[in-house]
């Protein structure tokens, strides 16, 4: 009996496993730095969109809400706070008649029409766009989700309180007539991916 012995493709074979190898191992590189590339991406794209909602936040909660405590009673109150932020492309997306149960009853005595869900893209009480330093402007949408009485009468007054009563005549309480729950969401205008959503609790 006779073996014939050829050892001539071994090395064909072997070549081949090792070409591969290596490109397996040169895919899968590739794929964990382009992964890192779209995480980093969306990473910078979320902070962007974080930081208009807390510029969006502070608008909200230091120029126009108290604008529109100020008039919550006024029969042009929407009309007059928009056409004060006009600079901004304020728009008050609910009604009057919502807007002032939500700044002066509990949640639970707002009107059906009222939306108290926590989307604030979803049926908001007012948006307005906020000029980014480079881009399209981001747009933030902001509601009243909940509200609840503070620690202050305000029976007869306009959202300004009378007083507690006081333990001690060197401690005076600060008073809050009303506490709010708003949910703040800023996103970018041409693209609806890059968005923050913050929740805010605001004494007034």
């Amino acid at each position: 009996m006779t073996f014939m012995k050829n050892n001539e493709g071994i090395a064909l074979v072997t070549s081949l496993m090792l070409t591969l190898i290596s490109l397996t191992m040169v895919m899968a590189l590739l794929y964990i730095v382009t992964q890192g590339i779209t995480q980093s991406a969306q990473l910078k794209k979320y902070k962007t969109a974080l930081d208009a909602s807390y510029g969006g936040t502070e608008v909200v909660v230091k120029d126009i809400f108290p604008a529109i405590m100020q008039n919550y009673s006024s029969t042009t109150l929407v009309s007059t706070v928009q056409s004060a932020y006009g600079s901004l492309n304020l728009e008050v997306k609910t009604t009057q008649d919502c807007l002032q149960k939500k700044l002066t009853l509990p949640t639970a005595q707002w009107p059906t029409s009222c939306s108290n869900a926590s989307n604030p893209k979803n049926l908001p009480d007012l948006s307005f766009k906020l000029q980014a330093s480079a881009g399209s402007p981001f747009i933030v949408y902001s509601k009243i989700v909940d509200t609840v009485y503070g620690n202050t009468d305000t029976s007869g007054l306009q959202l300004e309180g009378a007083g507690v009563a006081e333990s001690s005549s060197l401690l005076t309480p600060q008073h809050f007539p009303y506490i709010y729950r708003m949910e703040v969401q800023g996103e970018r205008e041409n693209n609806p991916t890059a968005q923050a959503n913050i929740e805010v609790l605001y004494a007034y």
